[in-house]
């Protein structure tokens, strides 16, 4: 009775049966592959049980092949050659590739990095489609549950599943309406204003307004609106103050002048991150868009720093 079928055949058993081919011999088969003789004669035992065929018969003082082993050789090595391309993953060409991506990015990151990597990727990549959906303040959940691919926030979600890279740093500054007044000269000034501010659907607020109100220093806000994107409309033609990010005056606020926060009003920088599931962390495609997304992060920063966005 046979003990063995297809799924009892290894890397080790075929790279064997090649050497006992190429060589001619078990014993000399056996030096080759630091084996000793009766390892690889069990060795062809179990192989032989497995094809059905003895594959080396005796001539003389030697063996020779059987016809059904010189048939199985090329299958050996393509096999061989199959497991060494399964070892080391999946393959990516970036000229034939087809990537659908969702990233999930408020406005100020989708602004300032997305059009313009979604420009390269559509050079470096056969077909690219991007699907940009708000990340408000996320939870670990966005990534887990396959919501999107990856996530930019300055507030990156904790788990043992979940990686993230640093992307950029920004500062808050003060924006105005410079045809109405001026910046504001003081920590009392700045604080007697009437102010707008962005508070997410899930109640989530700015590092900067936590901070400031852990600190004791408490503001007027006459609006709050749902996203960067709405600040504008409640500033313009107006004397209130938003304190937002600097990178948006390349963009959303580029109409507003920017001045910097009174110091003692100063919460610490804007700490923007790219975030990934684990399942992503050996992709080969997904790895190529991150450290490319990385390195578009940086020279977009640079752009936007410099009012070219």
């Amino acid at each position: 009775m046979n003990d063995f079928d297809h799924l009892d055949l290894d890397g080790h058993l075929l790279r064997l049966f090649l050497a006992v081919l190429e060589q001619g011999s078990v014993t000399a088969a056996a030096d080759r592959l630091g084996l000793t003789q009766s390892a690889v004669s069990h060795a062809l035992a179990k192989l032989r049980a497995i094809v059905r065929d003895p594959l080396f018969v005796k001539s003389g003082r030697g063996i020779v092949a059987t016809a059904h082993a010189e048939a199985l050789a090329d299958s050996a090595r393509r096999l061989i050659d199959s497991m060494s391309d399964f070892s080391r993953g999946a393959q990516f060409a970036p000229a034939r590739a087809r990537l659908s991506l969702t990233i999930a990015a408020n406005d100020l990151q989708r602004d300032v990095l997305l059009p313009g990597f979604l420009k390269f990727l559509e050079e470096q990549v056969a077909s690219v489609e991007m699907r940009i959906i708000p990340s408000d303040a996320p939870t670990a959940d966005i990534l887990r549950e396959g919501g999107c691919d990856l996530l930019v926030t300055p507030y990156p979600p904790d788990g043992v599943d979940i990686l993230q890279r640093r992307l950029f740093r920004d500062e808050y500054v003060c924006f105005y309406d410079r045809n109405v007044r001026s910046a504001p000269t003081s920590l009392a000034d700045y604080l007697a204003a009437r102010h707008v501010t962005v508070v997410y659907p899930n109640r989530a607020r700015l590092t900067f307004d936590t901070q400031m109100e852990r600190d004791g220093l408490r503001r007027h806000f006459a609006a709050s609106v749902a996203s960067f994107s709405g600040v504008a409309s409640f500033l313009r033609a107006t004397d209130r103050l938003a304190t937002l990010p600097s990178l948006l005056g390349a963009g959303l606020m580029r109409e507003f002048a920017a001045a910097p926060v009174p110091q003692s009003a100063r919460a610490g920088d804007l700490s923007m991150s790219l975030v990934w599931h684990r399942r992503h962390a050996a992709d080969p495609a997904m790895t190529f868009v991150r450290q490319a997304l990385v390195r578009h992060a940086a020279a977009s920063v640079r752009r936007a720093r410099a009012g070219i966005l």
